[in-house]
């Protein structure tokens, strides 16, 4: 492994993730709130807690009651007047239910003097959910969905028509009450009514368009779910006030500052990458042979979310496959390397926020008997990268702004 690179990896990675913490976007936003009756909060997404803890120490005791729903290991302790739930993702659990409903008690009795802060990020589509059908059948089809390599607008289009607080239906619920939206996007051109599926958004995804979806993919459901994706959404809502605060772009732009700091000229290649996993690697290891004669460090950055299609049983995600992918084509460049993260700290259903990949990663899987093709046919990604030293361990981050990828060449 090349020491320098991979350093020069881990200190972008670092650099950039603190650039894009949601305490700085959650308070811009409340210096333009005014609140005149109650204020209560309801914060769902894998960055749920910190953007709580953010509003907690602005508003104090201004908040009388909030209710937190976020990933597992995610709550990084208490917040006073907030209880706080740990549930499923990217599938919802018995806890995404509990905490969901504690929200919805919470909004029950709302005067039109009363307003919701209601803090959203990426990962609130499994975190903050009522089902209309069962939780297991929810959970089948949401499997089903990743499983097969439908996007996240896709997927988000079938959740909202099964769901009670999906597609604008939760800030129907707030009424009379107004409802204080924050939002870090997640998605690539922040349609804010597929963050987290929008449940205090107007729906502009459609039935005919759900309906096309479960035929594309041959999704397995009763007929009651069958039923609920020709029932339509929500198509306006007057209640709601809504700010994005926080995306991609800005990921981009703060790995961009640290690899100039670190001595490369940085390029951003795109904020929307949206392809296989494997395809996004092959491109980057392609722009770097490209360019592996040029005197000159290079850095190539790529944010968005790629998708995995699931053809093995193996362990991993999206990031570490775009690694993985691009060892083979980086084989024996000395100067290069390519990195890929997301932003929460987690990567598919591993502890690594991503992988790393030089140009020694292909004969060091060698050494011991693995092909790189055959671990990604295996969706193995993780266990390889173990091997290697590849795998990039954050811990959870507090915030979720889709993924970077880098493409270095020193």
């Amino acid at each position: 492994m090349n020491r320098q690179l991979r350093e020069h990896a881990d200190q972008i990675v670092r650099e950039a993730i603190a650039a894009v913490q949601p305490d700085a976007a959650v308070q811009r936003a409340l210096k333009s709130m005014e609140f005149s009756g109650r204020v209560l909060l309801v914060a769902a997404g894998k960055a749920a807690w910190q953007m709580a803890k953010a509003a907690s120490d602005c508003l104090g005791d201004r908040i009388e009651n909030g209710v937190v729903v976020t990933k597992y290991d995610h709550v990084m302790g208490p917040i006073a007047n907030f209880t706080c739930f740990e549930a499923g993702h990217p599938v919802p659990d018995e806890n995404s239910f509990k905490g969901t409903q504690a929200a919805l008690d919470l909004v029950a009795d709302l005067t039109e003097k009363d307003t919701v802060l209601f803090l959203l990020s990426g990962g609130g589509s499994a975190l903050f959910e009522k089902p209309l059908v069962s939780g297991e059948e929810l959970q089948d089809i949401t499997g089903q969905l990743l499983a097969c390599g439908a996007d996240i607008v896709e997927i988000n289009t079938i959740r909202k028509r099964l769901s009670q607080v999906k597609g604008g239906r939760f800030a129907q619920l707030c009424w009379p009450g107004k409802v204080e939206a924050v939002v870090l996007s997640d998605i690539l051109g922040d349609p804010l009514d597929m963050i987290a599926s929008g449940p205090a958004c107007p729906d502009s995804s459609t039935a005919e368009d759900a309906q096309r979806i479960r035929k594309k993919y041959n999704l397995r459901m009763s007929e009651t779910a069958e039923n609920l994706l020709g029932v339509e959404t929500p198509k306006a809502l007057d209640n709601v006030h809504t700010q994005i605060n926080g995306s991609v772009r800005e990921l981009c732009a703060a790995a961009a500052v640290t690899c100039r700091n670190l001595g490369y000229e940085p390029v951003i290649l795109t904020d929307q990458l949206c392809c296989q996993a494997r395809e996004a690697g092959s491109f980057l290891a392609s722009i770097l042979k490209t360019h592996s004669a040029d005197p000159k460090a290079l850095a190539f950055i790529a944010g968005g979310e790629t998708v995995v299609k699931l053809t093995g049983h193996g362990k991993g995600g999206r990031n570490q496959e775009i690694a993985l992918s691009a060892a083979a084509g980086i084989a024996g460049l000395e100067r290069a390397a390519v990195f890929s993260v997301g932003s929460d700290g987690t990567d598919g259903p591993t502890d690594a926020a991503g992988g790393y990949a030089d140009g020694d990663t292909c004969a060091e899987l060698a050494k011991h008997g693995l092909s790189i093709d055959a671990v990604l046919q295996d969706n193995n990604a993780y266990h390889a990268l173990e091997k290697t030293g590849g795998l990039i361990i954050t811990g959870p981050t507090g915030t979720n702004v889709n993924d970077v990828a880098v493409a270095l060449l020193d």
